[in-house]
């Protein structure tokens, strides 16, 4: 008999199936038990008719616990009223691993609690179609840029030198060479791979020491960053909104079951089509003080002020054109009015806030180490940096999008937390996995 997964069951209609996972849920009518199976696929209904068994199997769908682990066998029906359409008239039942007492019930939990359970918590319904949805969102971003010919550059993780201060970074001991640090993110690598290929991404974990609780917030996290020679801050916005109505509609068409599972409201993501509002900085301080916000020209536009500026529209927002002394050393300024970085903001609806930030970056040698001077940064640490302003220099722009703050807004979760399997907060490190592993270095391991 065939083992199969639940996804797999549209070909098998009328056969005899074996499939293997986990007690969902259960219930009981008389001569009839349901035991809902799921197997990380889907879930499936599966039938069992007290005439149809022997009263060994029949009593054993009665005892076992949730999240017990099981094999059933039975012939596949169409039921459209089923979930997932199909159900099992079953004929067999195997207990793998007998579970009792599992810690987490139908009815409500605090949420230290369920943090506190994260490892089980990721079996429910809704965290299974989270994760789901974050990992077609993973491969709707490599698609992206895959397909328009960029190369994904793999920046390292650690870094040699705290250039714009150590307040936000993680530290940590690195042998005889001093201290290094968890990398913020990878652009400055990515504008050294733009000028070998053009055009190239980066795609990993960054890591912020912010001292932050807020629901946008997390200790560690994964950003994309692409970035492309030759493209100025307009070729810059034109590629973050392509980017991001692909990766939404992707999500849309491709994952819609998972979204009604979240009671997604879809016509706020149905939005999410180009071309997008491109908001000056001025205009956004303009909108903050019609709304009674006392708002003064020079500050940065945080996250309560996100929340207004882009509830005066029904998609996504490009504010750019921030002042220059705001933004860091690396942003050209505007030729034509100095006072004004090329950087852009792209910021959600519905209250999520920034999701993409990014900028056409100096590319004028001298200007470059200006503006290291201005904000007191070493020049010898970035002695690399400015070779690429020294030989064969380009303009060139790129920005980074946060997985997480885009997994949240799109299934429109409360907080970040539940945008990656295993939050890092300022407050949280656990589950922890250390001793894994092994056989990745010189000589390999246990």
């Amino acid at each position: 008999m065939q083992k199969i997964r639940i996804s797999d069951l549209g070909n098998f209609v009328g056969q005899e199936v074996t499939l293997q996972g986990w007690l969902f849920n259960k219930r009981s009518s008389g001569k009839i038990k349901f035991i809902i199976l799921r197997d990380g696929s889907g879930y499936l209904q599966c039938v069992y008719f007290k005439g149809n068994l022997t009263e060994e199997v029949f009593d054993k769908a009665d005892k076992i616990g949730q999240e017990s682990s099981i094999e059933v066998t039975g012939k596949v029906k169409a039921e459209p009223r089923a979930p997932g359409g199909f159900e099992l008239d079953a004929t067999g039942l195997t207990v793998i691993s007998d579970a009792h007492d599992y810690p987490i019930t139908p009815k409500d939990h605090g949420i230290e609690f369920l943090l506190d359970n994260r490892h089980l918590w990721l079996r429910s319904s809704k965290q299974v179609a989270i994760m789901k949805i974050r990992h077609r969102i993973v491969k709707a971003i490599r698609d992206f840029f895959d397909e328009r010919g960029f190369t994904l550059m793999d920046p390292p993780i650690l870094t040699p030198s705290a250039c714009e201060g150590t307040s936000t970074l993680f530290e940590t001991p690195y042998f005889d060479l001093g201290n290094a640090y968890l990398t913020q993110s990878g652009q400055l690598y990515a504008e050294a791979g733009a000028m070998a290929l053009g055009k190239v991404y980066t795609f990993g974990p960054t890591f912020r020491a912010e001292k932050s609780k807020t629901r946008r917030h997390l200790t560690e996290f994964w950003m994309v960053e692409p970035e492309v020679a030759f493209n100025d801050l307009n070729d810059n916005m034109d590629l973050a909104e392509e980017f991001l109505e692909y990766i939404v509609q992707t999500i849309l068409t491709e994952r819609a079951d998972e979204l009604k599972v979240l009671e997604r409201d879809i016509t706020k993501l149905q939005n999410v089509k180009r071309p997008f509002p491109r908001v000056h900085y001025d205009e956004a301080v303009e909108i903050l003080k019609k709304n009674g916000i006392d708002f003064k020209w020079g500050d940065d536009i945080t996250g309560a002020d996100e929340t207004i500026v882009s509830a005066q529209y029904d998609r996504p927002i490009m504010v750019h054109h921030y002042p220059a002394e705001i933004k860091a050393f690396y942003m050209k300024r505007d030729p034509n009015a100095p006072k004004y970085a090329l950087a852009v903001d792209v910021l959600a609806p519905e209250g999520y806030g920034e999701i993409i930030g990014g900028s056409q970056r100096e590319d004028n040698l001298d200007f470059l180490l200006e503006r290291i001077k201005e904000h007191n940064l070493p020049q010898s640490a970035f002695e690399w940096y400015l070779d690429l302003r020294r030989f064969g220099s380009v303009p060139h722009s790129g920005f980074g999008l946060g997985l997480e703050r885009t997994v949240s807004w799109i299934c429109g979760l409360d907080h970040l937390r539940e945008a990656i399997p295993f939050p890092r907060m300022i407050y949280r490190n656990t589950p922890w996995g250390g001793w894994g592993g092994g056989g990745g270095g010189v000589g390999g391991g246990p």
